[in-house]
C-alpha cells in the first residue's frame, strides 16, 4: 500500500513553524519520517498529530516533554476507550 507523503520543506514554510520543531518530533518518537532521494517527508497519516502538536507547542507553549506526555495520556484514554467500548458490546452479546 502507498502512503502518500508530504515534503517537510514545503510543509513548514506553508505551516509557518520552525524546522527544529519537526526533528524534535522525531527525535521524541512523536513522528516518523521517511527520506528518499536526499529529501525528508512525512507520511500525509500523520499530518493531523503534526498540527496538533504545533498548536501545543506555538499556541500553549508546551514544551516538548509536555507534548510526550499529552501524547502517551492520549493514546491510554484512545485504548481505554476501545476497551470499553468492546466490553459494552459483549455485554450486550450476553443479554
Amino acid at each position: 500500500m502507498d502512503t502518500e507523503l508530504i515534503i517537510i520543506k514545503e510543509y513548514i514554510q506553508q505551516a509557518n513553524i520552525e524546522p527544529q520543531f519537526i526533528a524534535l518530533l522525531e527525535e521524541n518518537g512523536l513522528i516518523h519520517i521517511q527520506e528518499m532521494d536526499n529529501e525528508r517527508y512525512l507520511p500525509a497519516d500523520e499530518l493531523t498529530e503534526v498540527e496538533r502538536y504545533a498548536r501545543l507547542y506555538y499556541d500553549l507553549s508546551i514544551n516538548m516533554e509536555g507534548i510526550d506526555a499529552i501524547h502517551h495520556l492520549l493514546d491510554r484514554i484512545y485504548a481505554l476507550q476501545d476497551e470499553m467500548r468492546t466490553l459494552r458490546n459483549q455485554l450486550r452479546f450476553l443479554e
